[in-house]
């Protein structure tokens, strides 16, 4: 990281921010910013929903659902965007054509992150005391406030913690996303596949400048969410 932060002002400090300032990089900064966000936050509810059918829940065929979930994990990301382009993209066989646009981009990213919030909250359900749930319901507790004042709150810092990685990885995420986006200009162009044009065209120190504001922004956001998940347990102690 030292290294990526010199030689990202190799020619200057204004060089620096003239890299993350130009139109075509706050562009993609804002694209990548904006779908990753909306992307963690479809992932924070489906992927606690999956989570909790998956332990709760029984079902033929649930061990193989199970083993599909790892799959983002195993698969490399550039047969992943392969994959995703075969299936949406202008011959979809299944009629849907999400090829070159941000509708792509977000269906990439949710493929490729949403294990991260499913296996950060399983294990806190398999742990989690049913004792204290059906205490609640022969209280006469419905349903809804069972999981809103009982189960949820435990499993909110798993759910962070998810979150915060599915964020990390979604702004540099390149192989998914660089076939189905269709590296358009200020259009569908995200931060990694910019910087790999910058790389290309041999611009190297803007590349770099590019890459340290998205280091900036993963830490950022770890840090905050881990400050979140301390402060709501508090009283764990």
């Amino acid at each position: 990281m030292a290294a990526l932060v010199w030689r990202s002002t190799d020619r200057g400090g204004s060089n620096f921010w003239q890299a993350i300032s130009n139109p075509q990089s706050v562009a993609a900064l804002k694209l990548t910013l904006i779908v990753s966000a909306v992307v963690v936050l479809l992932n924070a509810v489906f992927g606690t929903i999956v989570a909790w059918v998956l332990v709760r829940d029984d079902f033929r065929g649930k061990a193989v659902v199970n083993a599909v979930i790892d799959l983002p994990f195993a698969l490399p990301t550039i047969v992943a965007g392969l994959t995703l382009l075969t299936l949406y993209g202008p011959k979809s066989p299944v009629g849907i054509d999400l090829a070159f646009s941000r509708y792509g981009i977000g269906a990439a990213l949710l493929f490729v992150t949403l294990p991260f919030v499913v296996r950060t909250v399983q294990p806190v359900l398999y742990e989690l005391d049913q004792d204290m749930e059906e205490a609640a319901a022969s209280l006469g507790a419905p349903p809804q406030l069972i999981f809103r004042r009982v189960i949820l709150p435990v499993l909110v810092p798993a759910i962070l913690s998810g979150v915060a990685m599915s964020f990390a990885r979604a702004i540099g995420e390149i192989g998914s996303v660089i076939l189905i986006s269709g590296n358009l200009p200020f259009k569908t162009q995200v931060s990694s596949v910019y910087i790999t044009g910058l790389i290309e065209s041999g611009n190297t120190p803007g590349a770099a400048a590019v890459s340290v504001l998205l280091l900036a922004i993963s830490f950022a956001t770890l840090l905050g969410i881990g400050a979140l998940r301390r402060f709501t347990t508090r009283h764990d102690a």
